[in-house]
């Protein structure tokens, strides 16, 4: 018979495995940067479950030993020993391991320029998402559509306050900053539709914030594009 602890371990497990997938998942990636993220963070999960596990093993020894009494020589030395390998030691160790995985990480996230790249302007307001396609004539609402396996410059603005672009399956996120254009490089590997949201609270409707990146195959993406601009043509006729 499982008892009231095991059971509610039983269910804080189960709960948390659900939230492993899913439209906003980091854990379920579709494209190499959103992967590179993935690794990311089971690395910094990983590191803070194991300080975690060792602080409570800490706490546990003290709890336990015997009790003795220190000079005041002996807890100065052991109280220096702590700090120096705790509060210095420690972090420096943390911190530089997650830059050598991190810096990588974020500087294939950056724009870099690409013969293949193509370009798109997202405009935040509240509450929508204004898409263009500067090349080609095509405005979208809460929308986006993107060739899969081609670097995509997402050009992110805004009109009033700060939002931050997020679909977290293809990548990371990105503030759109009043006055300020910021760019994004996606990345989507696996086609499909993609959810996502604003990350910055902006507003009482700040929920209502969330768009769809939508993956589509090279030819059928470039399919798209020709029946949108056909539809703009006919529209401005």
């Amino acid at each position: 018979m499982l008892n009231r602890l095991d059971k509610l371990f039983i269910l804080t497990i189960a709960l948390s495995l659900a939230g492993c997938n899913g439209g906003y998942s980091i854990l379920d990636p579709a494209g190499p940067n959103a992967n590179a993220v993935r690794w990311l963070w089971w690395g910094m999960f990983s590191v803070g479950s194991l300080v975690l596990i060792g602080v409570c093993a800490l706490w546990w020894y003290a709890m336990r030993k015997p009790h003795k009494d220190y000079s005041p020589y002996d807890v100065k030395r052991i109280t220096n020993r702590l700090v120096l390998m705790g509060g210095i030691g420690l972090p420096v160790v943390c911190i530089s391991v997650l830059l050598v995985f991190g810096i990588p990480a974020g500087h294939n996230m950056l724009p870099w320029p690409s013969e293949r790249t193509i370009t798109i302007n997202v405009h935040a307001k509240q509450w929508l998402w204004e898409v263009s396609y500067p090349d080609h004539h095509i405005q979208l609402t809460d929308e986006i559509y993107l060739p899969a396996s081609t670097p995509v410059n997402i050009e992110i603005t805004s009109e009033d306050v700060i939002h931050s672009f997020w679909v977290p399956r293809l990548g990371g996120k990105m503030d759109a900053i009043p006055g300020r254009t910021n760019v994004l490089r996606l990345f989507g590997d696996k086609p499909g539709s993609y959810a996502g949201q604003c990350a910055e609270y902006c507003g009482l409707a700040h929920t209502k914030m969330k768009f769809v990146v939508h993956v589509l195959p090279e030819n059928e993406f470039a399919t798209w594009l020709s029946q949108q601009q056909r539809s703009t043509g006919e529209a401005n006729q």
